[in-house]
């Protein structure tokens, strides 16, 4: 896009004029004192735009510009590995032919090779077209006689290749022209990368139209072992690929996921370019446009994941879901050790009541105490009540101080027997009757730190599908509001994946993690104190795992009531500057699990609206 031509940002001044308040001027000068005018300035256009961005217009504006291409041409680093891009044809359309090789030849990294592995050596068509590219030396074919399947296909084109490093392109997509540019990047900045991957979109098959982008997050094993997110643009190091024995023919239609999940097993360092890089051209006899067009590719995908579990000791089963693609994976739960449930507690003994009682009746796993902490209840029948349900499966403590959720569970475990434990709000009601077992599985998994669950609001709208850093200026849920039914952007909603934080509403830990990183932190009375305890753990180096199959109902801090006075707004303000002092540097660079591409002010993985810098 040219500069005149540069698209106006058009910024609802009524709303804003509307949120103008002393609460929120102060908000946003202490916003503008940790980021700074540049950031402010975008956070302020990005909250108050007017209409939801479009993607082509978003990628038009994004898009490598020629002036960009030719300075990159002239960048020297200090490590500049050969690339060899690894492509097999078979029946290849000419024009696609020709788009790909062209696509690679436009790039602005110099030093590749194209190892094309032709099994169509009878087609002259073909042959003609490579014919035509011979007088680029970096292009080399190998003739397949006979066809193999792409597994054995791509094998074969490796033989011919030298780079140190291999990225792998299909026969009819596309590279941008920066991609490879963008990966030589990321090696000289991570210096043990085995493995480099990017976003990606998809293109018709005329090229008039991008479409469907997929911004990634980081590496994420749980998302990875429901569903290939990685994908498109793999680069990996030879050494790597031949460590782990390259493709396998006996995955054929999901070869690429076989081959990531090992090589993503064993690679010193995993790094995700959040750019668009590839374009994943969809026509009539695209998988990518008929997924169930070729349903033996996502059986191929299922055993790729189990065998995966193997190699990684871990015991568990793979489902398919009813997106085809993704998957489930049922892990198994190891002996019945006991789970404490803490539950605080504030009069409201009805809500209290259907929480036990949806506990008890539905719950199919029995090893658990429920230890109720009660503060500065006044109701004579949330007392008598207690007298009731007191026993050898329920405990009540008192806590006497003022209403603080963080100190409040700390005593909570102080109390606790078990060697897992479960914060679950007393505005909850159990759904599925597995839930624990569910969560409870995740939770023995040595990688594992804590494990959050689905909630709902009782109008089977989403409340908490897990959060994001950044969201609404320190954290958010996302897909808050959506219908139960919706499974959010690539399903994300309704997929088992690995998150910076997720609600204490209904939250399993380790007692020893807990006691490892010092429970929650006392000063976050309120607000942000279970992300300040997930981030915590996830610093101690282990997952915090989202798992939508633990289903509850959550009906809102019944017992905690607004934030409706100038003491609560206050507290707010300093469990803000508390988290932006804490944890600025992942503030500022942006949720991992997340995407920078992304919007901060919405919670339904919208574009960011903004422009090219």
């Amino acid at each position: 896009m040219k500069k005149s031509e540069k698209k106006v940002i058009k910024i609802n001044w009524g709303q804003i004029i509307k949120r103008i308040s002393p609460y929120n001027v102060k908000k946003g000068i202490l916003y503008l004192r940790h980021y700074g005018m540049k950031e402010f300035w975008v956070k302020l256009t990005e909250r108050f735009q007017a209409d939801d961005v479009d993607y082509k217009e978003w990628y038009e504006n994004h898009r490598v510009l020629e002036k960009d291409l030719e300075e990159q041409k002239n960048v020297h680093f200090f490590k500049e590995p050969l690339i060899s891009i690894i492509v097999p044809i078979y029946n290849t359309p000419i024009t696609f032919l020709r788009q790909m090789i062209d696509s690679v030849q436009q790039q602005s990294y110099a030093k590749w090779e194209l190892c094309i592995g032709n099994a169509s050596p009878e087609k002259q068509e073909i042959r003609q077209v490579l014919e035509e590219y011979k007088s680029d030396k970096r292009i080399k074919e190998i003739a397949i006689p006979e066809n193999k399947g792409i597994a054995e296909n791509t094998n074969k084109a490796m033989t011919i290749s030298e780079g140190e490093f291999i990225g792998l392109l299909d026969h009819d997509d596309l590279l941008a022209p920066n991609a490879l540019y963008e990966v030589v990047k990321a090696l000289n900045e991570n210096n043990l990368a085995e493995v480099v991957y990017t976003d990606e979109d998809k293109v018709t098959a005329d090229l008039e139209e991008h479409f469907r982008p997929h911004f990634k997050p980081d590496f994420n094993l749980d998302l990875l072992r429901s569903n290939n997110y990685i994908c498109h643009f793999f680069v990996a190091s030879r050494d790597l690929i031949k460590r782990v024995g390259g493709f396998r023919p006996e995955f054929n239609g999901a070869q690429d996921y076989d081959l990531i999940l090992r090589c993503t097993e064993q690679a010193k360092q995993i790094v995700h370019i959040p750019k668009i890089l590839y374009h994943w051209r969809v026509h009539k006899a695209s998988t990518a446009d008929n997924p169930a067009s070729k349903m033996y590719a996502f059986d191929a995908g299922k055993r790729a994941i189990e065998e995966h579990l193997v190699r990684c000791r871990t015991k568990g089963t793979v489902q398919h879901t009813k997106d085809l693609g993704f998957y489930r994976v049922k892990y198994e739960v190891c002996g019945e050790p006991l789970v404490s449930i803490i539950i605080p507690n504030k009069d409201q003994s009805e809500a209290l009541k259907k929480c036990l009682d949806s506990i008890r009746e539905k719950t199919s796993y029995r090893n658990y105490e429920i230890i109720i902490v009660e503060n500065n209840s006044e109701e004579p029948e949330t007392f008598a009540f207690y007298k009731k349900i007191a026993g050898e499966k329920i405990k009540i403590v008192t806590w006497e101080g003022e209403f603080n959720y963080s100190a409040i569970n700390n005593f909570g475990v102080r109390h606790a027997r078990g060697d897992y434990l479960l914060l679950l709000n007393n505005d909850v009601e159990i759904i599925n009757g597995d839930w624990l077992t569910e969560m409870l599985s995740h939770c023995q998994r040595k990688e594992v730190g804590i494990v959050g669950a689905k909630l709902y609001y009782p109008d089977n709208t989403i409340q908490h599908a897990g959060i994001i850093i950044g969201i609404g200026g320190i954290a958010g849920s996302v897909f808050v509001g959506l219908p139960r039914a919706f499974s959010g952007y690539l399903h994300k909603a309704s997929i088992q994946l690995d998150l910076s934080a997720v609600t204490a509403a209904c939250m399993l830990v380790k007692r020893s993690v807990f006691e490892q990183v010092g429970g929650l932190e006392e000063k976050l009375k309120v607000a942000f104190n279970d992300v300040d305890f997930c981030l915590r753990v996830r610093e101690k180096g282990y997952l915090v795992v989202y798992d939508p199959y633990a289903e509850l109902y959550h009906y809102e801090s019944k017992t905690r009531g607004a934030e409706d006075t100038k003491e609560k707004i206050r507290r707010f303000q300093t469990e803000i500057e508390y988290m932006r002092s804490h944890w600025i540097g992942l503030l500022k660079k942006g949720d991992p699990y997340y995407n920078c591409n992304l919007s901060l002010t919405k919670w339904d993985y919208s574009l960011k609206n903004n422009q090219r810098s």
